[in-house]
Formats: structure tokens, C-alpha cells, sequence
């Protein structure tokens, strides 16, 4: 025997179909869900879909609705009230644009230089991270998925700090025992030796307390223009690409793993660097030109 469902659009049952909803119904449930949730009187933070369907019959949008179908409805639209992202309001002045015309101009001509023996290199740590010990867990297998023990133990964190070469994708890696401007001066002088045969290094950075110290400037002016730093703006970090290669690296080798001791962790990431220079590494795809970079500036300069 068919199902019956009740369709709005038409105003009577349905055999064996779904509820539909007219454009004018759907434009209200999205409206709806556009809306912060006291304009209805309610303290909630966010939307779900059950409060959403709740919401749209009490505001008489429909007689009927499920949170299933208020989700199917939101994703047409790529409408997502449930999650939240981070973001940081750059600041567009003079300052920003000197500093971004150096970083963008350094990405634009990375391939160039690095045929002539400069590198443009991208730093950035991953500070504090926690080395977290799980025990058990139960892998996947046909019909679960991976579990993982909700206990931990802690072992203590790690500061990590990633360069990123840029025409090539590639990363090394050290892990500082102190996220400050001693520790980081002396990863300096560790990729220098490494490299020593270069002519020179663009190196792209924020303005962290220990890029900018007294004994980090100190140290890049007695290096007479073997680098040659370049901060990215205030409060556009985002600008360093080394963020994407953390993201990256951080989401293959980090999560979801289990370390017995702080040793352990710090020999999985240096292990893992190099294996994912082998099998990942690749130059970031980067649009954003000094030409686009300029043009939006023009918008929004304050």
C-alpha cells in the first residue's frame, strides 16, 4: 500500500511523494535561517534544523515541516547556520599595502629567484602543540568506523616551526624547546648551515614577539642581506603561506594520533616532514596577486 504524504504546494495528500514547498516558502525558510535567533525572541546562539522547523510553523511559514527537509532546503542554498568559522578583520592602510606589495611581489617571483640561487621561504609555528597518549584505538572495519578512547594522558606540548620553500612546496621542520626569539634565532642558523650554498632567502613571517625581537633583528642585520625578511601585515597572518603547509601537515600527521612520550612525538614529526616532501609536497596554488591585492585595496582602504 503507498505511502501518503501531505503536500503543501498542492494543498491535499500526495501518494509516495515527499512534502514540496513552493520558491516563496523555501526564500522565507532561508530568510529565517538568516536571522539571528532573538530577532524571534530566543536566547540560542545558532539554528539547528529542528529549531528552524520549529520556528517556521509557529511564524505560520508552513503547516508542516521536518528538520530533514530544512536541512535539504538550506544545502540548496549552501547554507550552513550550524557551523562557524574564525576570521580577523585586516586593517587596509598604507602599512598593510607596503608590506603585502613585498610578501605578494616575493610569491609572484619565486620561481625566478630561486633560478638564480635567492629562495622565497615561509615560516610559521604550530606552538604548543599536545601530545596526547589514546590507548585503545580500535581501528575501522567494514561496518565501524574508527573509534577512539575518549581518556587521554598528556605528555607535555611541542613547538614546532615549519619552512615552507615556495617555488618547490617543500617543508623542513624543527621543533623548538621554547616558542621565543633565542630558540627561533638558532632555527635560522640551522636551515642557513643547510643551505649555506644559496645566495640569499626572502623569508616570509609574521609579526609573532619572536620575529620581531631585538635579538631576531639583531641577528638578521649581521647576516649582511642573506635574509632578507618580510613581515606580513598586522592581523593578515593569512598572507604567510606556511599556514596552509601547517593546515596541511597538521590534518595528515597530527590528528588523530597517539604518542606515549613527548620523544616520540617529536621523532613522528621529523620523521613526517620528510616523508611529506615525498609523497605531498607541491607549490600552493596562490592568486592573489599585487594586481588583485591592489584593486581590492582601493575598495576598502580606510
Amino acid at each position: 500500500m503507498a505511502l501518503l504524504a501531505y503536500s503543501p504546494t498542492a494543498g491535499r495528500n500526495i501518494r509516495g511523494d515527499r512534502p514540496r514547498f513552493p520558491p516563496l516558502q523555501r526564500a522565507q525558510i532561508v530568510e529565517l535561517a538568516c536571522l539571528e535567533p532573538l530577532a524571534k525572541g530566543l536566547h540560542i546562539t545558532h539554528w539547528s534544523s529542528e529549531d528552524l522547523a520549529r520556528q517556521a510553523m509557529a511564524d505560520g511559514i508552513v503547516v508542516t515541516i521536518s528538520p530533514r527537509t530544512i536541512q535539504r532546503i538550506l544545502d540548496d542554498v549552501d547554507l550552513q547556520p550550524h557551523r562557524t568559522r574564525y576570521w580577523r578583520t585586516t586593517r587596509a592602510d598604507a602599512r598593510f599595502k607596503r608590506r603585502a606589495e613585498k610578501v605578494l611581489w616575493c610569491y609572484g617571483n619565486a620561481v625566478r629567484l630561486a633560478a638564480h640561487g635567492i629562495w622565497v621561504v615561509c615560516a610559521d609555528e604550530m606552538p604548543s602543540c599536545q601530545v596526547l597518549e589514546r590507548v585503545p584505538i580500535r581501528r575501522a572495519i567494514p561496518g565501524s568506523i574508527e573509534q577512539v578512547e575518549h581518556d587521554y594522558i598528556r605528555h607535555g606540548t611541542v613547538n614546532i616551526l615549519n619552512f615552507l620553500i615556495v617555488h618547490s612546496g617543500k617543508m623542513e621542520t624543527i621543533c623548538l624547546e621554547a616558542n621565543d626569539a633565542e630558540h627561533y634565532v638558532a632555527a635560522l642558523r640551522h636551515f642557513r648551515r643547510r643551505h649555506h650554498r644559496l645566495k640569499g632567502i626572502y623569508l616570509v613571517h609574521d609579526g609573532g614577539s619572536s620575529h620581531i625581537a631585538g635579538a631576531t633583528r639583531d641577528y638578521f642585520a649581521r647576516c649582511h642581506a642573506w635574509w632578507r625578511p618580510r613581515l606580513t601585515p598586522a592581523r593578515a597572518s593569512w598572507l604567510d603561506q606556511a599556514e596552509l603547509l601547517n593546515h596541511t601537515f597538521g590534518r595528515r600527521y597530527l590528528k588523530r594520533g597517539s604518542w606515549a612520550s613527548r620523544g616520540a612525538y617529536i621523532e613522528h614529526v621529523m620523521t613526517s616532514w620528510q616523508e611529506y616532501n615525498r609523497l605531498y609536497a607541491h607549490p600552493f596554488e596562490w592568486t592573489w596577486t599585487n594586481h588583485k591585492m591592489r584593486r581590492w585595496y582601493a575598495q576598502h582602504a580606510v
